[in-house]
């Protein structure tokens, strides 16, 4: 039997397109993944919702019989089924329960959202459905489990018509109480945007589909609906938050989201420390600690023997990611001579746009003992790059929080980055008077500018020179909180806030 929640116990459905161990093609999944395990370690009660894609993994802990349900669509009643799993997190507290919305016409697929041939032209059908397959589910929860669900957190716009219709359609409230709605923004970049004759698929009055609604220069933007119709908004980082108000950041949607400036709260995501631990780390050839590095060095050695770079004393600077320009990867591409011209190696891990892979591709052809490359994504070694690398470099243009920053703090990796939303909000900058408190922890760069990234790695490699200095960045860095303790606080303040209708409240989570 589940343990009695206390008086103080939240009751939480999160739902998401992605979430690890279940599916992922993002920070996203990483985020949903490992939140409503640190709620539930702090009292909480949490169902997770996802939809049940062709590799979703059900049944590991244990199974119970799956409900069938009927989600109303345009002109029809759908049957879905929810299969249902129960993860232990820690004795004594309730389970994490994984609802899998199963409706294998949409969700049987090779990729989430698309295929080779690009983005699913059915998707905004096929999140609708799993939006009121999530409010549905709700229902189910408090109506057949007498559970009284306190809040509906949602995430990205793949979810975020659970709001619309919460407020919109008024018997989607039946049963449901007094259910506040928490959205999340991970990247305003993606909005769900489709041709405005798909509105009808919605199922919404014709009326929202007006710009004070859904419509968004003649299209349909489900993030937009999202941001209007929910009683709170957040996003990843509180720089990020300021910057979504601004036109170079708000991706149109900036005149929205000042709409609602006084609501929107940046909380900085953190990291599964017990995944991302250079002590007991099973991807690395050697463990190290803040207070003894030698196993940093054997896995710089490690790391350049697996892409065969000569083992040198030498800086060697990592980057892993996506290969876009949105990632500022094309910044580094356009240095690679500059760097050549200096004594250092380069590890680079990622996939994306072809022409820059065949950039960073030729540039390890033409130096072959400089620069280690990796084209696709290896968990194991994004671990050791972590570990064997001196700096990580992240020139993005816009980063809503960035987690390989976090990781790199954690492994003792001096991270250069650009300023600019959770980049600015987790590394402090390298200057006289932080280098002098013990402070900094890495090194900024302001302007989107490959002067400006090259000026940054520039005193970077000054200060590598300097061993005290550079140890002083590792020390710092390596003793920096990057889990997720204090972000699971602020989500359960945000949650009382919205449940008391008290923007203030200071209850202890």
């Amino acid at each position: 039997m589940p343990p009695t929640p206390s008086a103080d116990c939240l009751n939480i459905v999160m739902a998401a397109s992605e979430a690890v161990p279940y599916a992922k093609t993002g920070g996203l999944a990483d985020v949903v993944g490992a939140l409503p395990l640190e709620l539930i370690k702090l009292g909480h009660r949490v169902t997770l919702v996802l939809p049940g894609y062709r590799n979703f993994v059900a049944g590991r802990q244990s199974r119970h019989p799956a409900v069938r349900l009927h989600i109303p669509t345009v002109g029809k009643s759908v049957k879905v089924t929810l299969e249902e799993e129960m993860v232990p997190v820690t004795a004594g507290l309730h389970p994490l329960r994984v609802l899998a919305v199963r409706y294998d016409p949409y969700f049987d697929r090779p990729g989430l959202y698309q295929d080779k041939r690009g983005d699913y032209p059915d998707n905004l059908e096929r999140f609708t459905l799993f939006c009121r397959a999530v409010l549905e589910a709700v229902r189910f929860l408090a109506g057949m489990r007498g559970e009284s669900v306190d809040v509906l957190h949602l995430h990205d716009w793949q979810t975020a018509l659970c709001a619309v219709y919460l407020k919109a359609l008024a018997q989607e409230r039946k049963g449901l109480g007094r259910l506040k709605t928490l959205l999340t923004l991970h990247n305003v970049g993606y909005q769900g945007v489709f041709p405005g004759e798909q509105f009808v698929q919605t199922g919404l009055p014709p009326a929202l589909f007006s710009p004070s609604g859904l419509e968004f220069y003649g299209s349909v933007n489900c993030l937009k609906g999202g941001i209007i119709f929910s009683d709170a908004v957040s996003t990843v980082s509180p720089t990020y938050a300021t910057e979504i108000m601004t036109k170079d950041f708000g991706c149109g949607l900036e005149g929205v989201l000042a709409g609602r400036v006084e609501e929107v709260q940046g909380i900085t995501n953190g990291i599964d420390v017990t995944v991302w631990n250079p002590e007991t780390d099973p991807y690395l050839p050697a463990h190290y600690t803040v207070a003894d590095l030698s196993g940093k060095q054997a896995c710089k050695r490690a790391l350049q023997r697996e892409l065969g770079l000569p083992n040198r004393d030498v800086p060697l600077l990592a980057a892993i990611g996506r290969l876009t320009p949105q990632k500022g990867f094309d910044l580094l591409a356009e240095i690679i001579p500059e760097l050549m011209a200096l004594d250092v190696q380069i590890a680079l891990l990622g996939t994306g746009d072809r022409h820059m892979e065949q950039q960073f591709l030729a540039a390890r052809a033409k130096h072959p003992e400089r620069i280690g490359i990796f084209i696709g994504f290896d968990d194991g070694l994004a671990h050791r790059i972590e570990a064997g690398a001196d700096m990580l470099v992240m020139p993005s243009r816009y980063e809503p929080c960035g987690l390989s920053q976090l990781y790199s703090l954690r492994y003792g990796t001096v991270p250069i980055v650009r300023r600019t939303g959770g980049l600015a909000d987790t590394v402090i900058p390298f200057r006289p008077s932080t280098a002098q408190a013990k402070l900094a922890t890495g090194f900024h760069f302001i302007d989107a500018s490959t002067d400006a990234l090259l000026s940054a790695i520039l005193l970077s490699l000054q200060v590598y020179r300097e061993h005290d200095a550079w140890h002083s960045l590792i020390q710092a860095g390596m003793k920096t909180d990057v889990s997720w303790t204090q972000a699971t606080k602020q989500y359960v303040q945000l949650y009382r806030s919205i449940v008391e209708g008290d923007e203030n409240t200071t209850k202890e989570s």
